[in-house]
């Protein structure tokens, strides 16, 4: 086949468009395609050139997997209906995003549900972050709002990204999770403390995906029609109300039903009772905030709502369930560094980092041409002059382009640039290029904080979570744990030392066994179980 099928999103233009608008695969249309994104304009250039590196990547791939994080979930079809505001102001007023701008506005979106470090076939009550991500098919080309349940995360680089779920994973020489990994890793990282506290409370089981919120968890920036930009957070609020489970309920549903929250979101929705969320946006300047104790862009804290309130933008419904699990939830793709006009990336280093690996694992996992696919193509017009490469169901071609011409500048009837929307968006940077860590670490208070935020119930279970996995720990890890607690909260420190001290006294450990405290009750219960035969 030698050009595109005709089809309906063919003639979807955005406002300044024409046929001959160059645009990426998401269906974006390209305002530079002569200069890459750097500091000054000889350089250095910055990690987030989405266009620059899809571009580069689907050219070294030109010749002719399970994901390895978030590789069981779940997904739905639906809507984003905006409200047109932030808050009480006009939201124009600080994005120029359109799907943002008109009261009722409807964007349709598909959502991918899953757990993050377990694989395809997992459990879904194991103690795990769960993903929330969302794909918007705008006027504009799609926009990914890629994050998790937990508003905040264990690390604040991304170059920790590997390390840390090497260490999530099973070991490589038993193919079990350990605890004494988990630890070993998250006790020379001070700053994931406050990610465990959330993790090992029972907002570490979310008791279903309807019910659980959503985060973009990273910093990203809104810019106006003027240029002007703001950093932001999203939030999703699930209307349905709140639910996570405790360690013995989650160990009671699995005994029954490992797939319960994929059943209870496909049941839902068959039967109309449709899940929705509010996505909530906090906004403050675009500028380092000295005022604060702690970096804005660091994603192991949460922004104090008192300070920054989380202002209502729109509502998502999701009404219509896949028509196949595997052409749609299982390929569909998504990536931080997909924004549309009035969206930005901020310096947030996990962010960055993510940018460039969400898309380039697609490529490997999906192929290169992963963004042809429906349910990860855009529903409006794509013109590119990227050519083959592995599965390329057709050319992204425009009507009356001349085919001998995939490159762009030409005289001889390729693709142009389009004008630009609005004002660019142009911060200054004037520092050393640097690897080091943020100044403002603080990496207790906010733990500290948000356990002494729980409810009397939570803390007893986050402490009895905490003993349990620590139980098979070295001393070493288990006092530099206790040590970070105890800089978080002193109660918290406290009743963690005194668990592990009841813990030892009840014989709780390892007893020759390699996995987690309740696998290895496991074990201890198979020696027992299970009727002996004759052979046959």
């Amino acid at each position: 086949m030698s050009t595109k099928e005709t089809n309906e999103n063919d003639s979807v233009l955005a406002p300044g468009e024409t046929e001959q608008t160059l645009t990426n695969r998401q269906g974006h249309p390209i305002t530079d395609n002569q200069n890459i994104r750097t500091i000054g304009n000889r350089g250095p250039s910055t990690l987030e050139n989405y266009h620059f590196i899809e571009k580069i990547s689907h050219f070294d791939r030109e010749r002719v997997p399970e994901r390895v994080v978030h590789a069981r979930g779940a997904g739905a079809h639906g809507y984003f209906e905006a409200y047109g505001k932030l808050g009480d102001e006009p939201i124009a007023k600080y994005t120029r995003a359109k799907l943002f701008q008109t009261a009722g506005k409807q964007t349709p979106v598909f959502v991918r549900f899953s757990s993050v470090i377990h694989g395809g076939h997992s459990p879904e009550t194991l103690r795990d972050p769960r993903g929330f991500a969302t794909k918007f098919y705008t006027e504009d080309g799609n926009w990914d709002l890629v994050g998790n349940n937990l508003k905040i995360f264990f690390i604040r680089d991304a170059m920790k990204f590997p390390d840390m779920v090497h260490a999530f994973k099973p070991d490589p020489v038993t193919n079990v999770q350990s605890m004494g990994r988990f630890f070993d890793f998250v006790s020379q990282t001070p700053e994931a403390t406050h990610m465990i506290t959330f993790l090992f409370s029972p907002w570490g089981i979310p008791a279903n995906y309807r019910q659980m919120q959503g985060s973009g968890v990273n910093t990203y920036k809104w810019v106006n029609a003027e240029g002007k930009a703001v950093l932001v957070k999203y939030h999703w609020e699930p209307l349905q109300g709140i639910r996570n489970l405790t360690q013995d309920e989650a160990e009671k549903l699995q005994a029954k039903n490992f797939n319960h929250a994929t059943q209870d979101l496909y049941e839902a929705i068959e039967r109309g009772d449709y899940p929705a969320w509010e996505l909530q946006v906090q906004w403050m300047s675009d500028d380092a905030h000295e005022e604060l104790d702690f970096d804005p862009l660091d994603d192991t804290k949460l922004w104090p709502p008192e300070i920054f309130p989380m202002l209502p933008v729109g509502k998502m419904v999701l009404n219509k369930n896949p028509e196949n699990y595997f052409a749609e939830v299982e390929q569909v793709a998504f990536g931080t560094g997909v924004l549309v006009d009035g969206l930005d990336f901020s310096d947030d280093k996990m962010l960055q980092g993510r940018t460039f690996s969400y898309s380039d694992t697609q490529r490997y996992r999906v192929g290169s041409n992963y963004l042809q696919l429906p349910i990860n193509a855009p529903k409006k017009r794509v013109a590119t002059n990227q050519r083959d490469g592995q599965m390329a169901f057709y050319v992204d071609i425009a009507p009356g382009q001349n085919p001998h011409v995939n490159y762009e500048p030409s005289s001889l009837g390729g693709l142009q640039e389009t004008d630009r929307p609005g004002a660019p968006y142009e911060p200054f940077y004037s520092d050393k290029l640097t690897r080091a860590t943020i100044d403002r670490q603080n990496n207790f208070k906010q733990a500290g904080e948000t356990y002494r935020q729980f409810s009397q119930a939570e803390r007893d279970e986050l402490i009895a979570n905490l003993a349990n996995a620590l139980s098979g720990c070295t001393t070493f890890i288990q006092e530099k744990m206790v040590s970070y607690f105890t800089e978080a909260d002193a109660d918290y420190g406290a009743r963690v030392a005194e668990g592990l001290r009841q813990a030892k006294a009840n014989g709780l450990g390892t007893a020759g066994h390699v996995g987690t405290h309740p696998a290895n009750e496991g074990m201890e219960i198979a020696e027992k179980l299970g009727q002996q035969t004759d052979g046959y």
